[in-house]
C-alpha cells in the first residue's frame, strides 16, 4: 500500500550542535556520500571552529543544501560531524533510512530539488550566484511512500544492485588509474633521462615576469560567449588548461582587464587541494574575456625555455611531490604554495630544438592513452546513468523489485 504525503512527516530535521564535544569529523563527497574522519589528516580544514557544526548520528541522512542536487547527500554510517551548511534529517518511525537515502537521489527528486533552489546575494539581472536547498522547501516535496515492509525490499533490491554497479565503476576508474600512471611513469623516465645527460637549474633563472588576478565575488554559472568570467582553480590540471571552468562576472562589476589570459599563457595554480596544488598548463583555444583569478600565477619565461616544456617537465612526479610537500593545508581543503616554491622547481636545461622534441614525443605518447580515456570515461558515465535510472524506476514504482533482477530494467 502506497500512501502520498509531505516529505517533512517522514524525518526530525536535528541542528543539535557540537559545543565544545568533537566526536570524529564526517565529510561529504559528491560521488560518496559520508566520509569518516580517520580518512582525512588530522588538522582541521582552515582551523575551523567546530562549535556551529551539527551532530550526526549512525542512519541520519546529511544534505548539503549546495550540493544536494549534484548528489551531496549521504547516509551516515558512523557518529560525527558535519558543517553547518548540511541539513541532517532522522526518519521517523515507520521510515526505513535506506529508502529514503535512494529516494533523494533518485533523478525525479533531484529534479524536484533543482526547481526549489533559492540563490543568495542575487544580483540585480537576477541572476543566481549561490543556489541551494532550503529547508522548508525540502519539506513541502510530496512523496509517495510505500509501507515499511515495502521500503524496506526497495532498499535491499536497490542496496545490491547499486553495489554491482558501483563494483564495475570502480574496476572502471582502476583502468583510468592503471593508464594515468603508465603515462607518468613514462615522464618521469624521460626527465630523469634529460637530467644525467645534461644538468637541471632552478625555474627561477628562466623567469621573466609574473602577475596574477582577482577574485571578486561571482555568480555560480559560467559566462556565455560575450561575457567576462573569472577562472575557476578547476581550470588547470596537470597538462591540461579548461576554458569552461569559470564563474561569470556579474554586469556591475568592471573586470580587471589586464588579468585576461592570452593564447600562449603559461598558468600555474597556487592554491588547490595538495593532489592539484601547483598545476600547470598553457592556454590554448581560449576565448576573449576570460580573467586570472587571484589563485592563479601566470609566468613569462624568457626565450631560453618553452611554456609548453615547463608544463611538461611541471606533469612528472618530482615537481608534483615538491607542490604537496611544500603546500599548506588539510587533504580535503585548499592548500597554497608560495611563488617562491615555484621558482625552485628544478628544470632540466637543454636548447630550444630539444625542448621541442621532448614536448613533442611526450605528446605522442600521450596521445596513446588519450584515445582510450574516453571510453572509459563515456562507460563510467552511462553505468551512473543507469544507477540513477535504476534508482528512480524502483522508488517511483515503475517495476516490483520482488521479480526484477535489475538487470534489464532499464534497457
Amino acid at each position: 500500500m502506497h500512501k502520498e504525503v509531505r516529505l517533512k512527516f517522514n524525518y526530525r530535521v536535528i541542528d543539535r550542535r557540537a559545543g565544545c564535544d568533537q566526536p570524529p569529523l564526517l565529510a561529504v563527497s559528491i560521488h560518496h556520500g559520508v566520509v569518516p574522519r580517520h580518512q582525512l589528516t588530522n588538522d582541521l580544514p582552515r582551523a575551523e571552529d567546530l562549535r556551529d557544526y551539527k551532530l550526526c548520528e549512525p542512519g541520519d541522512i546529511v544534505l548539503n543544501r549546495m550540493r544536494a542536487f549534484q548528489g551531496a547527500i549521504g547516509l551516515s554510517s558512523e557518529r560525527g560531524l558535519v558543517s553547518p551548511d548540511y541539513m541532517v534529517l532522522r526518519p521517523r518511525d515507520g521510515v526505513e533510512a535506506r529508502y529514503l537515502h535512494h529516494l533523494f537521489r533518485s533523478a525525479w527528486f533531484v529534479g524536484e530539488m533543482s526547481s526549489r533552489l533559492r540563490g543568495i546575494g542575487g544580483t540585480e539581472n537576477g541572476s543566481v550566484r549561490t543556489p541551494r536547498i532550503n529547508p522548508e522547501d525540502l519539506a513541502n516535496i510530496r512523496v509517495t511512500l510505500p509501507s515499511l515492509e515495502g521500503q524496506r525490499r526497495i532498499a535491499d533490491f536497490l542496496d545490491a544492485e547499486t553495489a554491482r554497479i558501483n563494483r564495475i565503476i570502480e574496476v572502471q576508474g582502476q583502468l583510468m588509474a592503471t593508464l594515468e600512471e603508465r603515462e607518468v611513469a613514462y615522464l618521469d623516465a624521460r626527465i630523469d633521462q634529460l637530467v644525467a645527460e645534461s644538468s637541471s637549474a632552478p625555474l627561477r633563472r628562466f623567469i621573466w615576469s609574473v602577475d596574477q588576478g582577482v577574485s571578486p565575488q561571482c555568480d555560480a554559472v559560467p559566462a556565455a560567449e560575450g561575457e567576462w568570467g573569472v577562472l575557476r582553480v578547476s581550470c588547470l590540471r596537470p597538462g591540461h588548461f579548461m576554458s569552461e571552468e569559470n564563474k561569470r562576472l556579474p554586469d556591475d562589476i568592471e573586470p580587471h582587464r589586464e588579468g585576461e589570459v592570452r593564447e600562449g599563457d603559461l598558468l600555474i595554480t597556487r592554491a588547490n587541494t595538495p593532489a592539484l596544488v601547483g598545476s600547470t598548463a598553457v592556454v590554448k583555444n581560449v576565448r576573449p574575456k576570460l580573467l586570472l583569478s587571484d589563485k592563479i600565477f601566470r609566468v613569462r619565461l624568457s626565450g631560453a625555455m618553452l611554456p609548453e616544456y615547463v608544463s611538461t617537465v611541471a606533469r612528472g612526479s618530482r615537481i608534483r611531490a615538491l607542490c604537496a610537500a611544500s603546500s599548506n593545508g588539510a587533504s580535503q581543503s585548499m592548500a597554497n604554495i608560495r611563488f617562491e616554491e615555484i621558482k625552485a622547481w628544478p628544470v632540466p636545461v637543454i636548447d630550444l630544438n630539444a625542448q621541442r622534441e621532448f614536448v613533442a614525443e611526450v605528446a605522442i605518447n600521450g596521445r596513446k592513452i588519450e584515445d582510450l580515456r574516453p571510453r572509459v570515461v563515456s562507460q563510467i558515465k552511462l553505468l551512473e546513468e543507469r544507477r540513477r535510472a535504476l534508482i528512480t524506476a524502483a522508488v517511483t514504482g515503475q517495476f516490483d523489485v520482488s521479480t526484477a533482477s535489475g538487470r534489464g530494467v532499464t534497457e
